[in-house]
């Protein structure tokens, strides 16, 4: 089956069930709009810190989109949102509680962007920037601390160098000028001297760097209208959610429903093949069609049709088309009929009858050994194009006008189908 086909039928089978879909779309915009009128406005307030490099960075970072220079600033994100640095804006602000930041970092820039959301717009404001100026103290002291250590361990690197020239001095006193000794101590008394010049230079760096953790070039303002709830986002959210429960419960509703109302139905739930469909505006050859299906496909002499509902009817006759066909149609009107027949064919009126109506037919009809062979379909939305049975008086056989006509005064056994009629149904008329 080809793609365009399973989309009619998916169409098909929405425009079936409209009004479960319309209902569960409306019923979920309504929520999406209840749901956005009951949550509360909140507001959002942004910070933008440029950040710096602070001291001699020892790490290899290696330079990328989000990590300009020597400094990581996916890993500062993480401490601007992090909780020492909420403590510390809690602790400037006065308050016990605050709430939590959200930080990005815009592509190919060294610069955060924090974000605080609040109830009320001051708030917001004000809690974003205590967020970056704690973040830039924390990230102040975490660098003087840093540098504090760095400074005492290349002191005490110094000092050791300085008692290693001490004794090296010392040691030079008591060698001879010329002997062997005296050369290697005199050289290493020079490694110690360059060791001690590098480490004193280094020393002085540390002590002499600038600190200038970042600034704040954005300082957070008052936002003028809320950042949530937002009309598209609850709206949107509703009516998708609607769409695709109510498409679920169509397909639920339409499943569940054993109705026969078109032709893929008749097969679908009863595995019936369908021979032809009436109930569309008759197409030239088609009525020529069905009746050389029903020869063809008839085991026997003898065909039972059986009608479905069980007062489905023909009121007058229409144009025929002559069908020579070595057939004796029956309707059932004989108490003979169902034991004489070879096989049958089901005329379902789409809309009338459910699966299980059919599914009893076929077990009557099983019981007495009667092959179903297909299924005539036609609906009561197109009475002038409804195939019905006639209504006759009584005889030993039986005639199907719909399907066929018997001579009159033929011979019971003998009388082939001669036409195949196609007729109206006329409102208030009894089978």
């Amino acid at each position: 089956m080809s793609s365009g086909t399973d989309l009619d039928e998916h169409l098909s089978l929405l425009r079936r069930r409209w009004l479960l879909l319309v209902g569960c779309v409306v019923f979920g915009g309504t929520a999406g709009l209840a749901l956005m009128r009951l949550t509360p406005p909140a507001y959002t307030a942004t910070t933008q810190v440029l950040v710096m490099p602070v001291g001699p960075q020892d790490q290899p970072n290696q330079v990328t989109s989000r990590q300009r220079e020597s400094l990581n600033l996916d890993t500062e994100a993480q401490i601007a949102q992090s909780s020492v640095v909420a403590a510390r804006a809690a602790t400037a602000l006065g308050v016990t509680a605050i709430e939590p930041a959200e930080v990005t970092v815009p592509p190919n820039s060294a610069v955060l962007w924090i974000s605080v959301t609040a109830a009320q717009p001051a708030t917001a404001a004000a809690q974003a920037a205590a967020y970056a100026e704690a973040y830039l103290t924390n990230r102040r002291q975490s660098a003087l601390t840093a540098m504090a250590e760095q400074q005492q361990a290349v002191l005490g690197k110094l000092k050791q160098v300085n008692a290693g020239i001490d004794q090296v001095i010392k040691q030079l006193a008591r060698l001879p000028r010329n002997s062997a000794e005296h050369a290697i101590a005199a050289q290493r008394q020079g490694v110690l001297n360059r060791q001690a010049a590098s480490l004193a230079l280094k020393y002085d760096a540390l002590r002499t760097v600038a600190v200038t953790p970042g600034t704040v070039i954005s300082q957070a303002t008052p936002p003028s209208a809320p950042s949530s709830p937002s009309l598209p986002l609850h709206l949107g959210t509703g009516l998708m959610a609607g769409l695709l429960t109510g498409s679920a419960a169509a397909y639920a509703r339409d499943r569940l429903d054993r109705r026969l109302r078109t032709p893929a139905d008749v097969e679908r739930l009863t595995g019936l093949p369908v021979l032809s469909d009436l109930s569309s505006p008759r197409e030239h050859g088609v009525l020529h069609e069905l009746a050389c299906a029903v020869v063809s496909a008839c085991p026997g002499k003898r065909l039972l049709i059986r009608a479905l509902p069980a007062d489905l009817y023909a009121a007058s006759l229409a144009e025929p088309l002559a069908v020579s066909a070595p057939l004796v149609v029956l309707d059932g009107s004989d108490v003979r009929d169902l034991s004489r027949a070879d096989a049958a064919v089901l005329l379902i009126g789409l809309g009338l009858v459910t699966a299980h109506d059919v599914e009893a037919a076929r077990r009557q009809l099983a019981r007495h050994d009667v092959p179903i062979i297909g299924v005539v379909t036609a609906t009561d939305a197109v009475p002038s194009f409804v195939p019905l049975l006639e209504p006759r008086t009584h005889t030993p056989l039986g005639k199907l006008v719909a399907t066929g006509e018997l001579e009159p005064g033929g011979a019971a056994e003998t009388t082939p189908m001669q036409a195949l009629h196609h007729h109206p149904r006329r409102p208030g008329k009894q089978s």
